[in-house]
């Protein structure tokens, strides 16, 4: 199949990118700037020049493949209500030209949106309705199923982890360095799931090739790891204290992210696993971070302020 990538250099976009070429498929990347349609070219896929936020240039992306895979997410999350209708738009007109043809598009969420405290999430958990929803992804999805799209949606572990991360981990590391503490909110027992970047890119190429229209799958392999103990490690790597933070501290302290570090959602893939075959292989999240190579000079800003 030839399929549209939005994201398609980004960190796990570009592993999904990899990931379709290696089973023999043909990948249109979406690219915002020459750097990205060069290193699309340079693996082997093709350069689609556009943004999210030009909804000519996705419908025009999207007219030309057998399905679509949108991996994109403006991460800025001092803007994320922003960022999540840019989100929702590009869906619904990506949408609108694959009404009608069955032909497949899997949208990108997370478990962050769930809420289920202290019981494991699985793929039958929805939103609660009555709570403002933190992304769209999922819902502007799920209605193009009607419309005739076989849409799906993949809810990606809070951490999904590997060289190059820029995620909600590496925040933590920063925020570590700048404060002198690794800290967690109140007894650190609230849990994250995680995943690595390999592993999910292979859930994306199976839920293409075999995921069934109205679908959630669940890219989680680690399914809940205490943010202590994430703490701990950190701590550990850069020789600093860990501390508790109270809910009144945590903003002082995590900034934006104040609200993501007191999260509690573990979550399950033993329905995704059950219904595409899917079996996580690679590292876990705790011993990826004792490689060492979080804790190089890379590790970027809490502004995560990758565009892709």
């Amino acid at each position: 199949m030839r399929i549209f990538i939005t994201g398609a250099t980004g960190f796990v976009g570009s592993a999904v990118v990899q990931e379709l070429l290696g089973a023999g498929h043909q990948v249109l990347g979406l690219a915002r700037s020459a750097e990205s349609a060069q290193a699309l070219t340079a693996v082997g896929a093709e350069a689609h020049r556009g943004s999210l936020n030009d909804l000519d240039s996705l419908q025009r992306g999207v007219a030309a493949v057998d399905g679509v895979i949108h991996c994109a997410f403006i991460h800025d999350f001092t803007q994320y209500a922003a960022a999540a209708e840019a989100d929702r738009r590009a869906i619904e007109a990506m949408g609108a030209v694959l009404a009608g043809s069955n032909r497949p598009f899997i949208a990108t969420s997370g478990v962050a949106g769930l809420t289920r405290a202290g019981e494991l999430l699985t793929e039958d958990d929805t939103r609660d309705p009555s709570l403002p929803a933190m992304r769209h992804s999922e819902d502007a999805a799920l209605a193009l199923v009607p419309q005739g799209v076989r849409a799906m949606v993949i809810r990606l572990a809070a951490s999904v982890h590997d060289q190059n991360d820029h995620g909600f981990v590496p925040t933590l590391i920063t925020l570590a360095r700048e404060k002198g503490v690794a800290a967690y909110i109140g007894d650190g027992s609230n849990r994250w799931p995680s995943v690595h970047r390999l592993d999910a890119a292979r859930l994306y190429r199976l839920a293409l090739e075999h995921g069934t229209a109205g679908a959630r799958y669940h890219g989680v392999a680690d399914e809940g790891i205490p943010l202590r103990t994430i703490a701990e490690v950190i701590g550990r790597h850069l020789n600093v204290p860990v501390v508790s933070k109270t809910v009144q501290e945590a903003p002082a302290h995590f900034g934006w992210m104040a609200g993501f570090a007191g999260l509690d959602i573990a979550a399950s893939s033993s329905l995704t696993q059950q219904r595409l075959g899917w079996r996580p292989g690679h590292t876990g999240l705790l011993a990826d971070l004792e490689q060492g190579h979080y804790f190089t000079d890379q590790t970027v800003s809490p502004a995560y302020p990758s565009k892709e």
